[in-house]
Parts: C-alpha cells; sequence; structure tokens
C-alpha cells in the first residue's frame, strides 16, 4: 500500500508538472469519499439513545442516497463505552470507521484513567445536544419531583435505588449533583444502556432514572413511566402531545422544583486518528445534509433533541469548554481517578 501510495503520488506531481507547463489542461482534484462500507461505531449497547440516534441516521442516509457506500452500525458499549472509544483510537488512518461521540469522551479518562482523550481522534462535527429527566415508575403515587425527592429523604440513606447508564458517567454525575440539591442519598444501579435502564425502571427493580427522552419516550407514551423534571435551565420547546395530557414542553425544569441541577450531553461524530482534513470534511458534509432532511428534524421533535450543528473551530471551542466543565462536576461529584 506504501508503494502504491509513492506511485501515485508521483504520477500526481506529473500531471501537475505539466499543466503547469502549458502540456495538459489542469484537472481539479477529485474530493475524497468511500470506497467500501462504513463501519458507525456506537460506544454503547443497543436500544440507548446513541444506537437510536445512528440507525435514524443510517436510515435517512439510504433513504435520501446521501453516500455510494453502505453503512454498518456497530455497537461497542463495553467497558461503559472505552471498547467502542478505544477501538477507534486503534485503527489509526482508517476512514471508513466513524465513531458516535458523546460526554464519554470526556468522563471515562477523567473516571478511569483511560489512555484517550479527545484530542486523539480527528472531531467531524456536532449535530444535536441531549437533554435528560429523573423518571418514575407511573405506579408510584409521586407526581412531582419534589414529592419523590421528599419521599427519598424520609427513608434510610440508599434505599430508593436510582438506575443509569454505566458507572461514573453523565448518569451517575447527574445523580450525585441531585444528591448535593435534595440533600438525599440513592443506591446508584449502573446498566449497560438506557433502555435496559428504562426496563428495569417499569420492572419495579429501580425507583427512578435521569434517561435521555429518546429512552423512555416509549414507556411514557405507553403510561408506564413519569417525567418529572428535565435538568435544563428552560423548558424544552416541544408542544405536540406524546401523552394523552402532555408535551415535552409541559415538564418543569428541576430548577422549577427548587433543584438547580443542569446537564446536557453532546451528540458528536469522529474519526481515527491519522485521518486528514479531507476526510473530515467528507463526514462534515454529510452529517450537515441529514441534519437539514425534513426526517432528521421530525426525530428531533420525536426526541427532545436540541438541534446544534458545529464543525470545525466551533465544534473544537464546545469541546474543549464541555470537557472543563465535565472535570469540575467530576470533581466536584468525587467520581474522578486519582492521578
Amino acid at each position: 500500500m506504501k508503494h502504491l501510495t509513492q506511485r501515485l503520488s508521483k504520477k500526481t506531481c506529473l500531471i501537475a508538472s505539466l499543466a503547469a507547463l502549458g502540456g495538459l489542461a489542469a484537472v481539479p482534484a477529485q474530493a475524497w469519499e468511500p470506497t467500501r462500507p462504513v463501519e458507525i461505531i456506537v460506544p454503547a449497547g443497543a436500544g440507548g439513545a446513541s444506537d437510536q440516534m445512528a440507525r435514524t441516521l443510517q436510515s435517512i442516509i439510504l433513504k435520501h442516497n446521501l453516500m455510494k457506500q453502505s453503512t454498518l452500525v456497530l455497537n461497542k458499549g463495553g467497558a461503559s463505552g472505552a471498547e467502542g472509544i478505544m477501538d477507534t483510537k486503534a485503527s489509526s488512518g482508517n476512514p471508513h470507521k466513524l465513531m458516535v461521540a458523546f460526554s464519554a469522551i470526556y468522563t471515562l479518562p477523567i473516571a478511569v484513567n483511560l489512555p484517550f482523550n479527545w484530542r486523539d481522534l480527528n472531531p467531524v462535527a456536532m449535530i444535536a445536544q441531549d437533554e435528560f429527566l429523573l423518571w418514575t415508575n407511573s405506579e408510584e403515587p409521586y407526581k412531582t419531583a419534589a414529592e419523590y425527592l421528599d419521599a427519598v429523604k424520609a427513608a434510610p440513606p440508599g434505599k430508593f435505588k436510582m438506575g443509569g447508564t454505566g458507572a461514573k458517567r453523565e448518569d451517575q454525575i447527574i445523580t450525585v449533583a441531585l444528591e448535593k440539591a435534595a440533600d438525599v442519598k440513592f443506591t446508584y444501579v449502573p446498566y449497560k444502556s438506557g433502555g435496559e435502564a428504562v426496563t428495569q425502571l417499569v420492572g419495579k427493580h429501580t425507583n427512578s432514572n435521569v434517561n435521555n427522552p429518546s429512552e423512555n419516550i416509549a414507556q411514557w407514551r405507553a403510561g408506564q413511566v413519569n417525567a418529572l423534571c428535565v435538568f435544563s435551565n428552560e423548558r424544552m420547546t416541544f408542544k405536540d402531545k406524546i401523552t394523552k395530557d402532555q408535551s415535552w414542553a409541559d415538564i418543569p425544569t428541576c430548577k422549577e422544583e427548587g433543584y438547580d441541577v443542569q446537564y446536557q450531553m453532546l451528540r458528536a461524530f469522529f474519526l481515527p486518528p491519522e485521518t486528514t482534513p479531507e476526510h473530515a470534511a467528507y463526514y462534515a458534509d454529510l452529517i450537515k445534509k441529514i441534519s437539514e432532511t425534513q426526517e432528521w428534524k421530525d426525530y428531533l421533535a420525536k426526541q427532545a433533541l436540541k438541534g446544534d450543528y458545529r464543525t470545525g473551530e466551533a465544534f473544537v471551542k464546545f469541546l474543549e469548554e464541555d470537557e472543563a466543565k465535565h472535570k469540575t462536576l467530576m470533581q466536584e461529584a468525587g467520581l474522578a481517578a486519582k492521578k
């Protein structure tokens, strides 16, 4: 492959030289595009928000014929997502592997001293930010966050169980922040995905979770869970009814309920290290096209995602600021590994 690359480079230089001498009309360089199927790596289990988003993007690409090559979604959620992240890092120079990214790109290195930093990869683009909500089983009597957290406070510490995706990740960060804000103590139970977390909540193996909207929407629509508050500084804007009586916009913020805990998670994409700016530009353009489709806009509304497309310097600046925020949150929560 190295010799082939050298021969192609020499041929390209010869064509350019001939063109400069007027012996050959200049031929514009052809933009890079995938030459074989693209693996979309999801560092999370099946059924969670990241998995759902990846498969939605896959269907949009296919429907609108946005890419000549096919895509394959691969779940690599082992070790709280480290499996998928390290697999991408190890695939140096491979532009046919696109990783779905969320806050685990910060939380894992901070929590367990994982030999990884998002700067090791090639940042492509961000497409959205995701909210988190406090959910309880609908068969329980709690109608507001205050009612539920008052019950938790009155019980022996740790009696109430909070389910979440993984250990020392966003769900546990939010749980610890909520414990401090409400002066309560949960037993945190980590699961492989948000899908598993909501299954355990419906089955009454836990008392609550802090899942994304997309991870609990089916159970909310079916009347199996209640949404008590959203961890944001403002209510969600989507006003179409999801349940018989409620839209996303009807759910109060946790701050409104007296618990000032706020957290949003990026939804973004990275390529392996040693891939080129041309590779990143191709996928950034692909993601932008996806973000402009009606199917994606419908998905945002259905899943209560905040559309937020960024690439280039704007994306890198967001990553730097978000990483700093996570370091502070995890240190304050006692979830950061000791150096």
